[in-house]
């Protein structure tokens, strides 16, 4: 079963709705995306908390690592470029941060509010390998862009 975007869009906004805690509407997201699809293995945030720094933030899944460098991994590379990083292998990502041994494939996305800053990134990890496509990447990155746009740093 792969994610009904449609419906999942219009699920987390009607969760969502008048809600400006960043930690609320992480967990809610994170909820929500990570029950809606079986290739979805982890799925959470890292929120910046310091210059060039994340720390793990609510997510659903196994343990992830807690603090991620800006200059590290897959979650790194999308917080210093605030872009989307979709890694069919994690294995030939350099520096990849092997958080669990079972990722095969990841998908990474900054979480920006509407003044630009940024809050973190939204990491989805998957046991099969290549199983993110620039559909995923636009999709969800709609749906983050709806939830976060009004709200400030964590």
């Amino acid at each position: 079963m792969h994610i009904d975007y449609p419906t999942v869009t219009r699920t987390i906004a009607a969760l969502t709705e008048g809600e400006t805690d960043v930690v609320a509407l992480m967990a809610t997201v994170a909820c929500e995306i990570h029950h809606a699809d079986e290739r979805f293995d982890w799925t959470g945030f890292y929120r910046v908390v310091a210059p060039e720094l994340l720390k793990i933030g609510p997510y659903q899944g196994g343990h992830g690592c807690l603090v991620i460098p800006f200059a590290r991994g897959v979650c790194g590379a999308a917080a210093r470029t605030r872009t989307a990083q979709i890694v069919a292998d994690v294995e030939a990502f350099p520096g990849h941060i092997a958080c669990a041994s079972s990722t095969r494939s990841e998908l990474v996305l900054p979480v920006l509010n509407d003044a630009g800053q940024l809050l973190g990134v939204f990491d989805i990890d998957s046991d099969l390998p290549d199983a993110f496509t620039q559909g995923d990447a636009d999709a969800l990155s709609a749906i983050l862009d709806a939830t976060f746009r009004g709200v400030g740093q964590p």
